[in-house]
């Protein structure tokens, strides 16, 4: 049997709701005396978290949210990314690229270049979203699929 440990940090109170996603950014400078700091900056820079559960105990004095923060349960969630549709298989693995586009303007860019997602990342596609709704992905040969770290 294998135990694995959900992480659990804290997020401003007013934030803290079961299923919400954020990205979390890092630390601010008004972190640097805090008490709390690593219960609260101990997660990864530039990645997407989903909160699974609030737990409830009243909220700690935060400098950053005016309501204090409260500690949260997180787990990454699955991703949707824009991939090379020869790789475009459930259970493949590979590491994350990102195609070559110059397109800022490109109505699926967020697919192409997902939040959360970092170029070299080891993914394991775990579901076969469909074709792009348009832009130059379609254009790439590019399939849109639901990927884990």
């Amino acid at each position: 049997m294998v135990i694995t440990m959900t992480p659990v940090t804290l997020v401003g109170a007013k934030l803290a709701r079961v299923g919400a996603d954020f990205i979390f950014v890092g630390a601010a400078s008004d972190c640097e005396a805090c008490k709390l700091k690593n219960s609260c900056i101990n997660l990864e820079a530039g990645r997407k978290y989903r909160i699974l559960s609030v737990r409830n105990e009243a909220p700690h004095e935060c400098p950053l949210h005016d309501s204090g923060v409260v500690a949260v349960e997180v787990i990454e969630p699955p991703l949707n990314a824009a991939v090379d549709a020869r790789r475009a298989h459930e259970g493949s693995k590979f590491f994350f690229e990102a195609p070559r586009c110059e397109h800022a303007d490109c109505i699926v860019r967020e697919l192409c270049f997902p939040l959360g997602l970092k170029r070299g990342d080891r993914v394991t596609i775990s579901k076969i979203v469909g074709e792009p709704d348009g832009g130059c992905a379609l254009e790439m040969n590019l399939k849109v699929v639901e990927v884990r770290r």
